[in-house]
């Protein structure tokens, strides 16, 4: 029976390199993505006329404006549909689980859901990922669902290996941040690409991780918190957790993570942070290593 439904998982740029404007207006970047075990659902609901998409969940609210709007999850699907050519319309359900305008995937995690659940319901081929980033510059990597080096301005993928499941917390301050704002904050204080863009080979655990990750930076979190001082103070309480290893902002905010040595640890400071932070959203977490191979 076919999958009437997908999980748009929750992204997580473990760093993000922010290295020049380019000529089209969009930015070259360099960044590790993982997903977390947590996310919105694209569900079928049934055959419709046309095109349809309901909207429910703890963080409809925040999309409430779009339900019937041509919304990213609704362009996935006419344009898979076209590319298919003999695929009817449907009626979608988005559940919104996750903060709106947070630097997680959003509208391009649920765009991608969308497509892997339609493909693999019309049976059809919906092409290289790469070829949606004028979707969304997170489509492509929310495609693949797995970690990732991402480069350009989201086309170049490239699967990475040997990354281990990090348990981790998520923490957002409960306000959006917009990327248009947090990009004119930036201006032209560009970063450089790492030197070593990937764990070094035997960084097979959390602190290994952890360790590697301090050296790499998320070149968006000044002009984030320029522009929304909120996340600010959602960072400073995450990097006070105990037994964290790192935190940081993920995307262009306001999601910040923190990494911890274990579960047990990221549910002790998980709760910890709910009472620290109770206007915060904050979610406990594993961040999915690679696929088993062999």
């Amino acid at each position: 029976m076919p999958k009437t439904s997908e999980t748009a998982s929750a992204k997580i740029n473990l760093y993000l390199h922010i290295l020049g404007r380019r000529d089209d207006g969009y930015h070259d970047m360099q960044s590790l993505v993982v997903f977390a075990d947590c996310g919105d659902r694209v569900e079928i609901t049934g055959q419709a006329s046309d095109w349809a998409l309901a909207i429910d969940g703890p963080f409809a609210e925040g999309l409430s404006e779009t339900a019937d709007a041509d919304n990213l999850v609704l362009r996935a699907a006419r344009r898979l549909a076209g590319q298919i050519g003999t695929a009817p319309p449907l009626a979608l359900r988005l559940t919104k689980n996750l903060p709106v305008a947070a630097g997680i995937g959003g509208g391009s995690a649920d765009a991608a859901a969308a497509i892997r659940l339609l493909s693999r319901n019309w049976g059809g081929d919906p092409g290289p990922p790469g070829g949606w980033a004028d979707l969304g510059a997170d489509v492509p990597v929310c495609l693949l669902d797995r970690p990732c080096l991402v480069e350009g301005m989201g086309e170049r993928l490239t699967p990475v290996e040997d990354v281990p499941d990090l348990p981790a917390v998520l923490v957002n301050p409960g306000v959006p941040s917009s990327t248009g704002a947090v990009f004119a904050a930036l201006g032209s204080r560009f970063g450089r690409p790492a030197a070593q863009p990937l764990p070094l080979p035997g960084a097979r655990s959390v602190r290994d991780i952890a360790s590697w990750l301090a050296s790499q930076r998320n070149d968006l979190t000044r002009p984030a918190m320029e522009a929304t001082p909120p996340i600010g103070a959602a960072l400073a309480a995450l990097a006070g957790a105990p037994d964290v290893l790192l935190a940081r902002m993920s995307g262009s905010g306001a999601t910040c993570f923190g990494l911890f040595p274990d579960q047990a640890a990221a549910r002790t400071a998980a709760h910890w942070l709910r009472q620290r932070v109770p206007h915060c959203w904050v979610q406990e977490t594993v961040l999915r290593g690679s696929p088993a191979t062999g």
